[in-house]
């Protein structure tokens, strides 16, 4: 009856509502106010007086309160934060202006100093180089006869065991682990013996939730079970599992007991292993960890690793709008499916239309043992090209079946055989050509930030060729080797090079189609010029493309707002059937570059000096640069 009268009540009047809650607030069984304290530290400086205002900054004294009775608590903080520099036996006087501010001066007194250091790891871990290291970087070995410091020890401890576990030693146990501190001496005596047990190594992976066969999934572990454990090869198989593109949601784990964890304080607090001994040898406090038991170990050191896994969609639907110099206007559509049975096969196809060209492409993916390396593929496209700024009317099919391969260096190596019919004209050349084409690529993308890199390169390499023996129309050798780079100097100078060199070897230039041809000019390669308006010329001056190409470009960017670049670029190249060229077209200008969630937003503006016809030319792109 009494929760339905107060509904009523709420519900039936609010302002009376409001006011029987206000009256509740302000009654006089609820707590008063409380307010942070001020505090004016005298005496000290620097960290230390940093540190006693950290430690006073969460003590609040209520409305009504006698702050006379706080000022045991107040030195209390005090001297616990000044415990964390080697200070055990300051004097302190306290003095109250009102509830909010408080006044404390302090003489620390004679530190304490470190009289003995005893540091060392025991066990396999101790020929195992990081410890070493870990060792060798903390200054903790070096503070004998020093001012005591809490920090450096807490840091050494707290780096040998996050070392454990990513390394495996999961029975690693601190021997003995304590700040021995005897005030009435002005003497530390610090002990720290990491004794690390058996380093485990991986063992057997179970997977949960997957729709792709669980044999594939545990090849692609960049480890073998009887390895030794690193947690870097599980974070290493969790990004190999969600590049594959099957699943939606990935968990890798070893199999591990829960670990709590502490929240970090601005406070510089004194070791949890720190004890002070009066003159008897009786210890203040007993929190050192030297009875530490170890914990019981199965009959083989391994751990298990434990992958849960969501199924990615098995069709996705992509569309997209775009707009480049080079093309004008353009729509995407794209239908892909991540995959299409237990083996992980896949299938990408990808429409995109714009006013010059139409092209219609996809893939079909066949991964092997190692999906994350290797992997068949049959590839085919259709294009249409209607360009009347290049001469170029074309429409072109082609299959290809290839193999790939991923190394463990970045590199990706493609071997392949293309078909391809291609219906053309270029310039006053008209022709209809059937080609069998072999062919080997290399390529390979570095890069510290997909969307704006400030450090990366890329390379491709191309080799590929055709010739009457095994049915081509055509005989042709021809390689393209592309080349781009990214450096900065400092956070607001970036500078990008880029070089393409191809070159064609044939006997009948004119059964070349226009797709195998070399043109230049545009948005990536010689702006100033229109999108490959750059190659040889008939006598008429229709453009026939080049057996060879030479293009270079540098530009510097600097940064003059948060997500603005300004650029200025020079720009160089041309398309030629001679092994030289006889000159080579030349463009400069500037530019604004916008980082955008999608990569940078490109807006050139480039002037050409090898042209009587055009003066200035307007580029502009989206989207990242590798």
């Amino acid at each position: 009856m009494r929760s339905f009268f107060r509904n009523r009540l709420i519900a039936g009047n609010s302002a009376r509502g409001v006011l029987v809650l206000a009256l509740l607030v302000t009654s006089p069984g609820q707590s008063s106010p409380v307010f942070a304290i001020d505090t004016d530290v005298k005496g000290v400086r620097s960290e230390l007086a940093t540190n006693i205002r950290n430690y006073l900054q969460s003590l609040n004294i209520p409305e009504n309160a006698g702050t006379q009775s706080y000022s045991a608590e107040v030195i209390q903080r005090v001297k616990d934060a000044l415990k964390p520099y080697g200070y055990y036996e300051p004097d302190i006087s306290v003095s109250f202006q009102n509830r909010e501010k408080v006044t404390v001066e302090v003489d620390h007194g004679e530190p304490v100093r470190i009289r003995s250091v005893v540091v060392r790891v025991e066990g396999p871990a101790e020929n195992d180089e990081p410890f070493q290291q870990a060792l060798e970087a903390s200054p903790l070995t070096e503070m004998e006869g020093r001012r005591l410091l809490h920090t450096p020890y807490d840091t050494l401890k707290s780096r040998l065991t996050a070392l454990a576990l990513e390394r495996g030693y999961f029975d690693a146990r601190y021997r003995q682990s304590r700040i021995e501190v005897h005030p009435w001496e002005h003497a530390a005596y610090i002990s720290l013996v990491f004794e690390s047990g058996e380093r485990y190594r991986f063992g057997d992976i179970f997977v949960t939730g997957s729709q792709i066969r669980e044999d594939r999934l545990r090849r692609m572990a960049p480890f073998d079970p009887d390895d030794r454990y690193l947690a870097t090869d599980v974070a290493r198989y969790s990004q190999r599992l969600g590049e594959s593109g099957w699943f939606r949601s990935i968990s890798v784990r070893p199999r591990l007991e829960e670990r709590s964890s502490r929240t970090p304080s601005p406070r510089v607090t004194s070791s949890p292993d720190a004890r002070i001994e009066n003159e008897n040898g009786q210890s203040e406090q007993q929190t050192f960890m030297d009875n530490l038991r170890a914990r019981e170990r199965p009959q083989r050191a391994t751990v298990p690793i434990d992958v849960s896994v969501t199924p990615e969609d098995r069709h996705k639907f992509e569309t997209g709008i775009g707009y480049s110099t080079d093309v004008g206007p353009r729509v995407n559509f794209g239908w892909n499916m991540p995959w299409l049975n237990d083996r992980g096969d896949s299938l990408n196809n990808d429409l995109v239309l714009s006013g010059p060209e139409q092209t219609l492409t996809g893939e079909y993916n066949v991964p092997l043992a190692n999906p994350a390396r290797d992997n068949y593929y049959m590839r085919y496209g259709f294009k249409n090209t209607d360009r009347t700024e290049s001469d170029t009317r074309s429409f072109e099919s082609s299959v290809s079946f290839g193999r790939e391969w991923r190394f463990e260096n970045d590199w990706i190596q493609n071997a392949y055989l293309r078909t391809t019919y291609e219906d053309f004209t270029q310039g006053d050349e008209e022709d209809k050509v059937l080609l069998f084409i072999p062919g080997m690529s290399w390529s390979r993308t570095r890069t510290d930030n997909t969307r704006f890199p400030m450090w990366g390169d890329r390379q491709d390499i191309l080799v590929e060729g055709s010739s009457d023996a095994w049915g081509s129309d055509a005989n042709f050798l021809r390689t393209r080797l592309d080349s781009q780079w990214i450096r900065s100097l400092g956070p607001d100078n970036r500078f990008v090079g880029r070089a393409t060199v191809g070159a064609t070897s044939t006997d009948d230039f004119s059964k070349v189609p226009p797709s195998l041809r070399f043109f230049t000019g545009g948005d990536s390669s010689v702006r100033g010029y229109e999108y490959e308006t750059i190659s040889p010329e008939n006598s008429d001056g229709d453009l026939l493309g080049g057996k060879h190409l030479l293009v270079g470009s540098l530009e510097y960017q600097r940064q003059v707002a948060n997500n603005w670049w300004a650029a200025t670029f020079v720009d160089a190249g041309n398309a030629f059937n001679d092994w030289w060229p006889d000159q080579l077209k030349t463009s400069a200008g500037v530019g604004l570059r916008w980082i955008s969630p999608v990569g940078p937003v490109r807006v050139d503006i480039a002037h050409p000096f090898d042209s009587e016809e055009n003066s200035w030319r307007l580029h502009f792109g989206i989207g990242p640069e590798f």
